[in-house]
């Protein structure tokens, strides 16, 4: 969807581990849902990107390592909010 719009992401190495990572931490923490799992953590992950994109232009964003952290971090430490989004 966010190619219609002309974004690319650049998915790199690190951020798919980090994101692996953080959707087992939340599956072992929780109801462990599987892959659903990670469906939904890409979901945070790019809700906010997915909102700009129009206004974005044509550009590739690098996802990093660092970018999956900032973005799903606060979220990851309050329990009763990401039970209930996670």
């Amino acid at each position: 969807m966010l190619a219609t719009e002309k974004v690319h992401l650049d998915i790199q190495a690190d951020a798919v581990a980090e994101i692996a990572r953080i959707a087992a931490d939340v599956n072992q923490r929780m109801e462990n849902i599987g892959a659903r799992r990670l469906h939904t953590v890409m979901e945070k992950l790019l809700d906010e990107l997915s909102f700009e994109a129009p206004d974005l232009g044509e550009q590739t964003v690098p996802i990093t390592g660092t970018y999956v952290r900032d973005r799903l971090q606060s979220l990851l430490k309050d329990e009763d909010l990401s039970q209930y989004v996670l």
